[in-house]
């Protein structure tokens, strides 16, 4: 955003990118007060003329283009091995940047982009939109304080026949990675993951298991192999056992454990919102007010650092991260 620009004015924003995910970024975006969407990118003519017709913004077929229409942020829906080059023309043209998770194809594509927008003096936000669910908050809220003993998520669903570049772990897990190092506000520390390959290119099921610094079990099952979805988190603190289905978004709390087995049990306040809309309003407040963002490149790379040490990735195991956990919000 340009020094000049009046706090007050729209914020002009575009979106590159069109799959599922691209196009609600773009109806999400339309509808929030004091932004613009300038326009959507992708080389697809079919899903710019569909998104365009709808939501009555300007079309591009480049990222260039778009661009030059004079935009003050970006949001990057595209592909991941697309992701480092569509943000760092963007970081190199003084625009701000939400970039899906993951952040980048590898740590040291992550790196660059993280070292350019600290350069440019540009606000970079990661897409890691689990961290806005409205269960997960309440999870987060309800272990808030307490000794973690364990945590284990499950996040399964059939294939999309949308992957072609990514497998598994990078797709999915690396939500749940990420929410294992907000949820503790530790590093994880040691890794055992077991992957294979079933019926896709890349890995379509992982069983991970880590431990983080503080202490803290953690296992993620995740695959494309089951024929339903389901996100799941169940926490275990010293004083209580918490359950989430980050789908139905509802809570239940198990507390007062007594000698002969008997516990209560409540439902906990799960609000009501769309979690990407609350994600993208974060990005526009934290361009605005030249703040930290609640997800911001140090979290994105440390999850994509550990989801590749799982994977096997020699390079990433061989140079550790040491940032903060966590992050606002």
């Amino acid at each position: 955003m340009s020094p000049s620009k009046s706090p007050a004015s729209p914020l002009r924003v575009g979106v590159v990118g069109l799959g599922v995910m691209g196009k609600n970024h773009a109806r999400v975006l339309s509808e929030l007060p004091g932004v613009t969407l300038v326009g959507v990118a992708d080389p697809d003519e079919a899903q710019v003329e569909f998104v365009t017709s709808r939501l009555g913004c300007a079309g591009f077929a480049s990222l260039e283009a778009l661009l030059d229409a004079g935009i003050d942020a970006l949001t990057v829906a595209a592909p991941t091995q697309l992701h480092t080059a569509i943000s760092l023309a963007a970081i190199a043209r003084g625009v701000h940047v939400l970039v899906e998770k993951p952040i980048a194809h590898t740590v040291e594509e992550g790196r660059r982009i993280i070292d350019a927008a600290e350069k440019a003096g540009v606000t970079l936000m990661v897409g890691h939109v689990e961290r806005f669910n409205p269960a997960v908050q309440s999870i987060r809220q309800a272990i808030a304080g307490d000794d973690i003993l364990s945590i284990q998520i499950t996040r399964v669903g059939p294939f999309p026949p949308r992957m072609s570049d990514i497998g598994v772990v990078i797709d999915l897990a690396v939500h749940d990675i990420d929410l294992i190092r907000w949820f503790t506000g530790s590093e994880i520390a040691e890794i055992q993951p077991q992957t294979n390959s079933i019926h896709a290119a890349r890995e379509d099921i992982a069983l991970l298991q880590f431990r983080t610094e503080s202490g803290v079990l953690a296992h993620i099952n995740t695959n494309w192999l089951t024929p339903f979805k389901a996100r799941t988190v169940h926490v275990a603190t010293r004083n209580k056992y918490i359950s989430g289905d980050l789908i139905t978004r509802q809570v239940t709390e198990c507390f007062d454990y007594k000698p002969d087995g008997s516990y209560s049990m409540r439902h906990l306040s799960v609000a009501y919102a769309e979690p990407l809309r609350a994600e993208l309003v974060a990005f526009i407040d934290s361009v605005r007010n030249r703040t930290a963002p609640v997800t911001g490149g140090a979290d994105g790379l440390a999850s994509l650092d550990i989801a590749m040490r799982c994977l096997g990735d020699r390079q990433a195991a061989a140079t550790p991260l040491k940032v903060a956990a966590g992050g606002r919000g």
